[in-house]
């Protein structure tokens, strides 16, 4: 399947600097609002405010960001995303029954099917344009083909932007923030439990990275050949580099990947791969690529699934269990 530039670099791709939470009219010691007589406020990533006459409790939008508000306690009323939420494997243990799946690919949105969800608030993210963390207020937000559908999505129910940039550390705290403005208790309860075992896995996987072993995320396939992130770029890789992961420079000069022909993979060996969920080879296909064949990792089995997973504490802690699994295990090959 070809993708343009634009979805690689949002498919597989964090947090902008929020508006207090005081300005907002909410109590900032707890980050829950005001009583419903005062309504419902919140300051999105890109500065626009939404105001409503009660804490919205139908909630649709983008799967990425969806799934995190869900792990937090809030269903959604419609989804739509990369791939179908069914697929997702952000989603998986989920009762999907009572949610409208309105888009499947990106930019694809059934309107029609999203207001008959009835949904009070939508909710999204939004990338920047360049390692420095730059959102153009200008283009559509993340999962909409143009300006003009994102004001017709508006129409149905007002939009707020999560913004996906820097450590996900920052964006899973702005992602609190919002849960908060929702309902949720976010300092006590099971999300202080979700916060424990997020911070535990954190020291995991610290632990496990002081092997040393190096580490490539990769985008592969045959119509668009070898993608390699840049984990400064990347929210959650950002996260794990902090936390001491390895991971491979893969050079070049653009923002999030370097992008390279099959016949120039060999110069970028690593111990160990993490292949993309999301429409990339799997290891098998990607072995069976010559070039691909010649490199350590992949000649000693040593590849990973890189999941696309939200910015809760949640699926992060999950993911960083999984990955400090593989590092303790993974052999030095290169």
């Amino acid at each position: 399947m070809h993708l343009t530039s634009r979805r690689l670099t949002g498919g597989l791709l964090a947090f902008g600097l929020a508006v207090p939470l005081s300005a907002c009219g909410e109590d900032a010691a707890t980050g829950t609002q005001p009583a419903a007589a005062d309504g419902w406020e919140f300051t999105d990533d890109l500065g626009t405010t939404v105001s409503l006459d009660e804490v919205p409790t139908r909630v649709a939008g983008l799967n990425d960001v969806l799934s995190s508000l869900w792990n937090y306690g809030i269903a959604p009323v419609a989804s739509w995303g990369q791939t179908s939420i069914e697929d997702d494997v952000a989603f998986e243990g989920k009762d999907l029954s009572g949610v409208a799946v309105v888009g499947t690919s990106y930019g694809q949105i059934d309107l029609e099917a999203l207001a008959a969800a009835d949904p009070d608030l939508i909710v999204t993210s939004v990338y920047p344009t360049d390692s420095e963390g730059t959102l153009d207020p200008a283009a559509p937000l993340y999962g909409f083909e143009s300006i003009e559908q994102q004001e017709q999505v508006a129409e149905i129910a007002p939009i707020v932007g999560i913004a996906w940039r820097g450590s996900a550390d920052e964006v899973i705290e702005r992602t609190v923030e919002l849960a908060a403005s929702l309902g949720v208790d976010v300092d006590g309860g099971e999300v202080a439990q979700m916060r424990e075992e997020y911070e535990a896995a954190s020291a995991e996987l610290t632990e496990a990275a002081g092997s040393g072993v190096s580490v490539l995320p990769v985008f592969a396939t045959e119509a668009d050949g070898w993608w390699m992130a840049k984990a400064p770029d990347d929210p959650s890789l950002h996260l794990y580099q902090d936390l001491g992961v390895n991971f491979v420079d893969p050079g070049g000069d653009g923002y999030f990947w370097n992008s390279v022909g099959w016949e120039e993979v060999p110069n970028h060996p690593s111990d160990v791969i993490l292949y993309s969920l999301r429409f990339s080879m799997s290891p098998e296909e990607i072995a069976a690529q010559p070039t691909a064949a010649l490199l350590p990792a992949v000649e000693s089995g040593q590849l990973h699934p890189w999941k696309y997973l939200g910015m809760d504490y949640v699926a992060q802690a999950e993911y960083m269990t999984e990955l400090a699994g593989w590092l303790a295990e993974a052999q030095k090959v290169t």
